[in-house]
């Protein structure tokens, strides 16, 4: 038996993607987590798990002092725990933790879930980032990656070289018994669906865009999004709601029953992703998808065949492919549908991840 622990930055994707590892390991380990208390933390304890809060950890926080204080509250709880391996999760996890870990002299897997807007974009921040990412890689047992081009981009800059062990994963896959296939809807009607945080570089804007243009052309069709607004968008949401161009429902627990009600999930985003769980989803509901050519969304879409691409921050080309999948008859969105649920049990199960994790772990001696 090993002592596990679990660095996150929040409680909901730990659940949300992670909770078929977590269950695994606590069949033969002891399994703690260390991040910050949310509704989803007493989900997590009755899978076996158990929890230690971390009130510090602030997700788009910039403060050293407060971001030293994180490392060593970290470092306090390992050295108290003294745990066999730790797996973080996410940019301030795998960096703090990273460090703490070396420091503890303690074995530590790193899940790059993507690279964040500190790291791909040009600056004085990206440099920072960049060299206290490199020092926290280090000493790694293994550096998971969930797509291409975040590993390019890490050995490009040398932020990783082949003394590393790294190794790409299809993100965090997909549940395929929690998400099974829907009948697809037989109605003519199409309904479009935009699923994720309200945020511009979700690509919100483009959504919106097509949306109005689409509904004076073919005012039978149908927009529809969910998910809380993180950026200030709420009242756009909500006089376009009044004007019955969109149908903005907020939050949803329920997501299967979303998909099952589409005919096709619109994604524009242009936010530095690891591997998008929402295409995901869809495509495991046997739903088409449109999305964009960028890592994390180009990986779940083949072109032509269980949706389409589009390129970032076009929304011309955005209303062009919807306007491509309206004029398909239903017989042939359906087939982009089967098409859709094919790829992911091929390509992005997420039994697929949960056994990288446990050869990982059973090596680590």
């Amino acid at each position: 038996m090993k002592r596990i622990l679990i660095i996150a930055n929040n409680d909901v994707g730990l659940y949300k993607f992670r909770k078929e590892l977590i269950t695994e390991l606590t069949k033969e380990n002891e399994i703690y987590l260390l991040l910050p208390y949310g509704k989803n933390v007493d989900k997590l304890i009755a899978l076996g798990a158990k929890f230690i809060d971390c009130p510090y950890l602030e997700r788009r926080g910039t403060n050293p002092f407060k971001d030293i204080r994180l490392m060593l509250y970290f470092r306090k709880n390992i050295r108290k725990l003294k745990p066999d391996v730790i797996l973080t999760y996410t940019i301030k996890p795998n960096i703090y933790g990273g460090y703490a870990a070396c420091l503890c002299k303690i074995p530590y897997i790193v899940n790059v879930t993507g690279l964040g807007t500190a790291l791909e974009n040009e600056g004085i921040l990206q440099k920072i980032t960049s060299l206290m990412y490199k020092v926290a890689l280090k000493d790694a047992k293994k550096i998971f990656f969930q797509n291409q081009a975040n590993q390019d981009f890490m050995l490009d800059r040398k932020i990783i070289d082949k003394s590393n062990s790294y190794e790409i994963i299809p993100g965090s896959g997909v549940n395929l018994q929690e998400y099974q296939v829907k009948p697809y809807p037989k109605q003519e009607q199409v309904k479009f669906a935009f699923v994720s945080r309200i945020m511009k570089q979700k690509g919100i804007d483009q959504y919106l865009a097509a949306a109005k243009y689409i509904k004076k052309k073919y005012p039978e069709t149908e927009f529809h999004i969910y998910g809380f607004c993180e950026e200030e968008y709420q009242s756009v949401l909500n006089k376009l709601h009044a004007e019955k161009v969109i149908n903005y429902h907020g939050m949803v627990q329920d997501m299967q029953s979303v998909y099952q009600k589409i005919s096709c999930l619109i994604h524009p985003t242009y936010y530095p992703e690891g591997m998008s769980n929402v295409l995901l989803e869809a495509c495991a509901s046997g739903r088409p998808i449109i999305t964009t050519d960028r890592p994390g969304c180009r990986e779940i879409v083949d072109d032509g065949i269980n949706g389409f691409v589009i390129a970032e921050q076009n929304s011309k080309d955005l209303t062009d492919k919807i306007e491509q999948f309206l004029h398909l008859n239903l017989d042939q969105r359906e087939k982009m549908g089967v098409a859709a649920r094919k790829k992911v049990e091929r390509e992005f199960d997420r039994q697929i991840i949960v056994s990288k994790y446990l050869a990982e772990i059973q090596n680590i001696r």
